[in-house]
């Protein structure tokens, strides 16, 4: 029950920008920067040692396969924005239907492993989710400046519908347990990518300060968690 008002906690950050674009006005906020940062942090600080511990489950032989599959979700993040951006101009809608998609298999991922994770204890969970939820909201302000019209028209129902039927598929299915894994290694990879996209290119005006204080700040608190 939990992870399941969890998921939709996660599914109702995509109707945020509209509002937060009002607050903050169309500018990239410091406080974007510092829920990305805070994201990062959760994929080196948890992300990344849950893989050294797939490690240790599988053995010695599937040392390295999860730091792989990781690779994966970063250059499959990496092929999907640089297609869309070399295509956006000549075929706007495609381009962007396509974006949506691959973020909406992103977003089931991360509904898949929530429900998936309900045995944790709560401040688990609610580590996860916020981290989620704060990287998903610097994402879509960015989304939502490039394609308003879209955006509200559908992009924002289909990516919070994408969460909750990742929750749905994760209480419906039994994946082994190195399947699992794998799935963490691709959210962890395509995430460090798509943080990184949206604070480092100038356009965007990330705020520096803002991001590694939010990462320490996330840092701190999973420290103090685990």
């Amino acid at each position: 029950m939990t992870s399941f008002l969890l998921a939709l906690f996660i599914a109702s950050v995509h109707f945020l920008p509209g509002h937060l674009r009002a607050a903050l006005g169309m500018q990239r906020s410091g406080w974007l920067s510092a829920a990305g940062g805070a994201a990062v942090a959760y994929v080196f600080l948890h992300l990344l040692p849950e893989l050294s511990a797939a490690h240790a489950r599988h053995g010695l032989e599937g040392e390295r396969w999860f730091y792989l599959f990781a690779l994966v979700g970063l250059a499959a993040a990496y092929g999907l924005e640089s297609f869309v951006r070399r295509h956006e101009s000549d075929a706007p809608r495609g381009a962007f239907i396509l974006h949506l998609s691959g973020l909406a298999l992103y977003n089931a991922l991360i509904g898949h492993l929530l429900a998936r994770r309900g045995e944790e204890d709560t401040g688990t969970l609610l580590l996860f989710a916020g981290a989620m939820a704060l990287h998903l909201l610097a994402s879509d302000f960015a989304l939502r400046l490039e394609r308003r019209e879209a955006w509200n028209g559908g992009g924002r129902w289909a990516l919070a519908l994408a969460v909750l039927a990742g929750w749905a598929s994760g209480a419906a299915l039994d994946l082994p347990r190195g399947a699992l894994d794998a799935v963490f290694a691709v959210l962890a990879g395509g995430l460090v990518l798509d943080v990184l996209k949206e604070e480092v290119p100038e356009e965007r005006k990330g705020n520096f300060v803002a991001f590694v204080l939010g990462a320490a700040a996330y840092g701190a608190l999973l420290l103090l968690v685990d």
